[in-house]
């Protein structure tokens, strides 16, 4: 054995030995979140690329579930010590977050700690202020922010002579009778109905949902969705049910074979269905802000966000958090973000990943794609824009769309069904009030 060859395995062996110490010493951050199929594929692609770019941290998603299953097992594993660092949470559980005494780290204090450069200008401002204290203080960190839009089949459109794309209600229905004359089943169906067609519609219409700046400003709140507009328009919705111009097809994305098989030729649901219309559409397709009535306002107020967030848990070291930190800065890059956006149809949370997209040519190659953009910042919120914040939203929206369901089948009046579902959301909330006080 040459005397070369005595020097280089020594150092060769020290080099893997010294390789293999410092990947065992990478600090584990777990993320636990919500998103299977394609989308838990895009997650499990940023967590890698994001443990590809240096050696310090590694990141490992886990799919808990749909998002309420998310929430209450991060919840009952904080309750166990055995809480992940990061948990995706959707828009409806925040009030619940908040009032989880000691177990949340809020996110922009989290960075700060962690010295990570963190500046909140840098985010939608229709999106940052969603997930923020009313003194100002970011809670969660945006991630994959959407809001409800108006897809419509082009083909469909041009078969049945609907030269406009809709911009009111009067002009769907219309479009409706056109559609289901040339021989489609429905006119136009929905998803996440209550996010849809009473939170959003709210605010589209800058109607309150609730008292109290739709639960921004107090747990003292209660529902008043029940009121004239709403009426007015479940009346419409549940007369068109019976007709064939609007068919129901299920509480969450469940509809979204009615729209891809062609039955309905509208379909409202989130901005968030572009990556899965993209790949199952057999047909051109657009999407178009949401119809509002005419005759109730001029034009619209803003639409709001659904879709989840980031939520930093206590109770884990502080490199463990600087970790996190880095990893949250990482996700809110302009290319990954913009990527992100690109790829799924949520909106990008950042003002950089926008103007990238943009530079990029995106919307000019997809039109339509920056619709959910436009929406969410139609005009400055209002107190019946920004969102909603209700304790026990999740239980309380399983509420609203047993009532929805009941006015659809006939068996309670549009007058009824909102009645007893804001009598019954109001004590849902009063129990919430009554635990958190």
């Amino acid at each position: 054995m040459s005397i070369t060859k005595k020097l280089v395995m020594p150092a060769a062996l020290a080099a893997l030995v010294g390789s293999t110490s410092f990947a065992s010493a990478a600090t584990e951050i777990n993320w636990w979140h919500g998103m299977g199929g394609t989308n838990g594929d895009r997650i499990n692609k940023m967590a890698e690329d994001f443990n590809a770019s240096q050696s310090d941290y590694k990141v490992v998603p886990t799919y808990k579930g749909n998002y309420s299953e998310v929430m209450t097992g991060a919840i009952a594993a904080f309750r166990a010590k055995q809480q992940p660092h990061i948990v995706q949470v959707f828009e409806v559980g925040t009030a619940t977050m908040m009032a989880a005494k000691g177990a949340i780290y809020p996110v922009e204090k989290m960075m700060n700690d962690a010295g990570v450069p963190f500046d909140k200008s840098d985010y939608l401002p229709a999106v940052v202020s969603y997930y923020q204290t009313p003194e100002g203080e970011l809670l969660s960190m945006p991630f994959n922010s959407s809001t409800p839009v108006m897809w419509y089949n082009k083909d469909a459109f041009k078969k049945a002579g609907v030269a406009k794309v809709p911009e009111t209600w009067n002009e769907v229905k219309d479009a409706s009778d056109k559609l289901r004359a040339a021989g489609y089943k429905c006119g136009f169906s929905f998803g996440w109905q209550s996010w849809v067609m009473i939170e959003t519609f709210g605010a589209w219409h800058n109607s309150p949902m609730s008292t109290r700046e739709n639960g921004f400003a107090g747990l003292d709140v209660e529902f008043t969705f029940n009121n004239d507009l709403m009426k007015k328009h479940f009346n419409n919705l549940a007369s068109w049910s019976k007709d064939g111009t609007f068919a129901y097809g299920g509480r969450r994305g469940d509809s979204l074979p009615m729209f891809v098989n062609q039955e309905c030729g509208i379909w409202m649901n989130t901005s968030a269905y572009y990556g899965a219309l993209k790949t199952q559409a057999k047909f051109d397709f657009g999407q178009a802000m949401l119809p509002y009535y005419d005759d109730v306002v001029e034009k619209p107020q803003n639409s709001i966000i659904g879709g989840a967030t980031l939520w930093v848990l206590q109770g884990h070291d502080k490199e463990e958090y600087k970790g996190v930190a880095e990893f949250m800065k990482y996700l809110s890059s302009p290319d990954v973000q913009a990527w992100w956006h690109q790829e799924t149809g949520y909106v990008p949370i950042t003002n950089a990943a926008y103007e990238l997209s943009k530079k990029q040519g995106f919307y000019e190659k997809n039109p339509g794609t920056d619709i959910a953009i436009q929406q969410l910042s139609l005009n400055e919120p209002t107190s019946n824009s920004r969102g909603v914040r209700f304790g026990n939203f999740v239980q309380i929206r399983d509420v609203i769309n047993e009532e929805m369901e009941a006015i659809w089948s006939g068996d309670k009046t549009a007058e009824q069904g909102l009645d007893d579902a804001v009598k019954r959301g109001n004590d849902l909330l009063r129990k919430f009030e009554k635990a958190n006080k």
